[in-house]
């Protein structure tokens, strides 16, 4: 076990019983309400792994058998008795991701209770089952798209056009004029040529002009592809007043997979003078997009809703005192990213010599099967084999296409139980956001990854 990270199986000896817990003594991380208690009564689920081969394959299927409890910290397992139900008595074959609609509207209502006076507008993207969009639609999500196709979606889902914005800085005029025809009237900028496509694609239209950030202390920081300088941001507002749209506000995003709680201060205070400055000039903005960036659990803990909602108030309020302007959220990772996991299966287990003290796992998942955000190993999933009660060992996690690019832990080897064979069935938790999407259609193949939603 290594510090910081929770032990999450506790298997008893002579036995293959496995419950997913974390006693009151591991409550250090910043989170509560993740915390298990190894009182039986608040244990929401308890995971039974029955090593026997599944018929006719010889494989080691992962057969969960299912107590569900309840109780005080119970709230967000990391994989939901109903996901491992629903693997356990469908059988889906193959790879494939099991989102459960429960988590989701957990995760959409605690956004809300965090940040009640701002907008959820619901990044598209990060999962666009219909499932899920026609969800956060009856609960009165707005939604951040990036496309036209993303933006029929949502209004397919139930979404009207006035609560959807179109969030990419990278748009085809023809889209633009696509989106304007559809209703959407709110667009993002970050520099004076895409000010001139949306004036005269959609006339009138609001625009919000996205600032740049650092990045730090994301585990998926972005690169400086989006937004600009603040005065530039200054800039392209006032040229877009010019040509006769509404200059709206300024946006920002903090990084992706963002642990630190006072990430979005320093974005705020770049936004207070950005509004300043136009209001100087007779402009004045309404409204502050701050993105994304709220994170899903992994191998850490992370700080709740609640304490992200708090520390974005506090930092509206010193910024702009008692002018707080309109806000808004786009939660991706945060909103699905916990409410999914994905079954996978070991294929092939090998070492590169006689003398290789690390071994290979190959699954039949990889990076161009869903597994894109361990590019540079940023994303560390949490993965349950059913063998975890025995020794554990560091070894290379790789995909099964014929791209060496296909390598999920390499630098940073990730332990798995020495008695690991082919054959054996693994949940790849965390996995609800940024899978299903990065799926290469046919790559050597192989099927996109499948999706249930539940």
């Amino acid at each position: 076990q290594q510090p910081g990270l929770l032990k999450r199986h506790t298997f008893i000896a002579g036995s293959a019983v496995g419950i997913s817990l974390q006693s009151k003594a591991d409550m250090s991380g910043p989170t509560p309400q993740m915390a298990r208690s190894t009182d039986a009564s608040s244990v929401r689920t308890a995971i039974r792994f029955l090593q026997r081969p599944a018929s006719g394959c010889g494989r080691t299927m992962l057969c969960l058998d299912l107590a569900p409890m309840t109780g005080p910290g119970t709230e967000h397992p990391m994989t939901t008795a109903r996901i491992l139900d629903f693997i356990r008595t469908r059988r889906p074959d193959g790879p494939c991701l099991v989102v459960d609609l429960d988590v989701v509207r957990d995760n959409f209502l605690s956004f809300r209770k965090a940040l009640p006076d701002s907008s959820i507008f619901y990044a598209v993207k990060a999962n666009p089952a219909p499932e899920i969009l026609r969800l956060l639609a009856g609960l009165g999500s707005s939604f951040d798209c990036a496309s036209v196709a993303e933006i029929e979606m949502a209004m397919k889902a139930g979404a009207a056009a006035t609560r959807v914005s179109y969030g990419n800085t990278i748009k085809k005029e023809r889209d633009i004029a696509r989106a304007h025809a559809l209703g959407v009237s709110m667009f993002a900028v970050d520099s004076h040529e895409e000010v001139e496509k949306i004036a005269r694609a959609a006339p009138g239209a609001r625009v919000f002009c996205r600032v740049l950030t650092d990045g730090e202390g994301a585990e998926w920081p972005l690169s400086r592809k989006f937004g600009c300088v603040p005065q530039m941001a200054v800039d392209v507002l006032v040229y877009a007043h010019q040509l006769g749209l509404v200059s709206h506000g300024v946006s920002f995003h903090v990084g992706s997979q963002m642990t630190r709680l006072d990430a979005w201060d320093a974005a705020l205070s770049d936004a207070r003078r950005v509004f300043d400055k136009l209001a100087q000039q007779g402009i004045h903005l309404k409204m502050v997009n701050m993105g994304g960036g709220f994170p899903t659990r992994y191998l850490r803990d992370i700080p709740t809703a609640q304490a992200y909602g708090q520390a974005i108030f506090a930092s509206l309020r010193k910024h702009f005192g008692n002018h707080i302007p309109e806000t808004i959220i786009e939660p991706g990772r945060g909103m699905v990213g916990n409410a999914g996991a994905i079954k996978a299966e070991v294929v092939l287990v090998s070492r590169k010599s006689d003398d290789d003290n690390v071994r290979w796992v190959f699954l039949d998942i990889g990076k161009f099967g869903g597994l894109a955000e361990t590019m540079d190993e940023a994303i560390r999933y949490s993965i349950v084999t059913p063998r975890d009660g025995d020794a554990m060992e560091p070894c290379v996690l790789a995909g099964p296409t014929c791209d060496s690019a296909d390598v999920m832990y390499e630098k940073n080897p990730y332990p798995m139980p020495v008695s690991l064979t082919i054959g054996d069935e693994v949940l790849i938790e965390g996995t609800g956001a940024y899978t299903t999407t990065y799926s290469a259609v046919a790559f050597n193949g192989f099927e996109p990854l499948r999706s249930y939603v539940i």
